[in-house]
């Protein structure tokens, strides 16, 4: 299984990862980023991707578990 992890240093919360995957990422009322769910499904994958390649801090990555 794989998981989405964040950088929280590089995060600026610009929220392209929430406007690409709203399920997954969100800021909360201080407008930090959140993950509701760092698992990575074939369901959410592509979704997931588009959010790590948009991030324009490279703040997120998706870890292999092995």
């Amino acid at each position: 299984m794989a998981r989405v992890e964040v950088d929280y240093d590089a995060c600026e919360s610009n929220a392209l990862c929430e406007a690409l995957a709203p399920d997954m990422f969100m800021l909360d009322d201080d407008d930090n980023l959140q993950v509701s769910d760092p698992k990575v499904t074939d369901e959410n994958r592509t979704r997931v991707e588009q959010a790590v390649a948009a991030c324009p801090k490279t703040a997120l990555r998706i870890v292999e578990d092995a």
